[in-house]
């Protein structure tokens, strides 16, 4: 028998439920994943709260990495046995799982699972961002919104890389040593005179902001940006940012936003990944801490980031 995390109604964590399923055989197009590591993300709270519409009763999560169990009919390219991983499949909070084909992505040797786990989807929505919502480039300057997150985090590494100026902004003064080791610049969110001292350092304003806060820092973006820069929006941890139309296009600046499924899909998959992996490869991401909690400890994993007293990425082990 394997287990699932299930919720039959919204609300804290408290109700996620640890329950023995049958998994079965895989279905035509299908794999059988026996699951490893399971990334835990912040859409995970969104649909445990309801934020996020999901049918219930549901099995959270949305990523995962683990070996093929069993393949199913019109199934080519995979075998039992095979290292994968997959990314925006619901129902990851799982120790075995049926899975699409097309959803997997093959593991290099020198990718652990757990690797994959802690930075498959979080890194490919990273890579939206520089590479499709605002392909960055050297020289550049970059605000980034609630770089003390997950993505944020691995998205300031990732720019400094690429040869731009970052300036990342900390959701609070505690988490402010773990940003500025991923940014050129960094402050805390609540600072009052932040937009003055972003536009002394760029006086004409940063050619992109990267926002993960949504709402309560969307009108820092629109005083930090340059006439004719880009607002790309990947998260709304604090809620959706108010329409400013108007107002943005008087100074041609540009609001871009999505899923990292609407850009990362098809060929780009392994255009994407392969980046994901070299960056890795290179260390860019080497000084993050990872938090690992065990499959019976994911609601743990859920109270923590909610408390925002994550002490590193997280990550389920099975």
């Amino acid at each position: 028998m394997a287990r699932k995390i299930e919720i039959r109604t919204t609300g804290t964590p408290d109700i996620l439920s640890v329950v023995e399923t049958e998994v079965g055989l895989p279905g035509a197009g299908q794999v059988r994943l026996v699951q490893t590591a399971i990334g835990i993300n912040y859409v995970d709270v969104m649909v445990r709260k309801g934020l996020y519409p999901m049918r219930l009763p549901a099995t959270p999560g949305f990523e995962a990495a683990g070996v093929v169990d069993a393949v199913g009919p019109r199934v080519t390219g995979f075998a039992p046995g095979d290292r994968v991983a997959y990314f925006f499949v619901e129902g990851a909070y799982a120790t075995a799982s049926l899975v699409p084909a097309e959803a997997l992505v093959r593991l290099p040797d020198d990718i652990s699972d757990e690797i994959a786990a802690i930075f498959l989807a979080k890194g490919l929505t990273a890579w939206m961002g520089l590479y499709a919502l605002h392909p960055l480039k050297a020289g550049e300057v970059a605000l980034v919104l609630g770089a003390s997150g997950s993505v944020g985090s691995i998205l300031s590494r990732w720019a400094r890389s690429l040869g731009a100026t970052v300036i990342g902004v900390a959701g609070s003064a505690g988490k402010l040593a773990s940003v500025r080791a991923g940014a050129d610049h960094a402050f805390v969110a609540d600072d009052p005179t932040l937009s003055d001292k972003v536009r002394a350092i760029v006086p004409a304003g940063v050619d992109v902001v990267y926002d993960f806060v949504g709402l309560a820092t969307f009108p820092l973006a629109v005083a930090c940006v340059r006439d004719g820069g880009v607002i790309a929006t990947i998260g709304a941890a604090s809620g959706q940012a108010p329409p400013a139309a108007d107002q943005l296009r008087s100074r041609a600046v540009q609001l871009r936003g999505g899923g990292t499924p609407q850009y990362v899909r098809g060929e780009t998959v392994a255009v994407a990944t392969a980046q994901l992996w070299g960056a890795i490869r290179d260390g860019l991401f080497s000084d993050l801490q990872v938090a690992r909690y065990t499959f019976d400890r994911i609601a743990a994993a859920h109270e923590d980031m909610e408390a925002r007293r994550l002490t590193g990425l997280p990550v389920a082990i099975v």
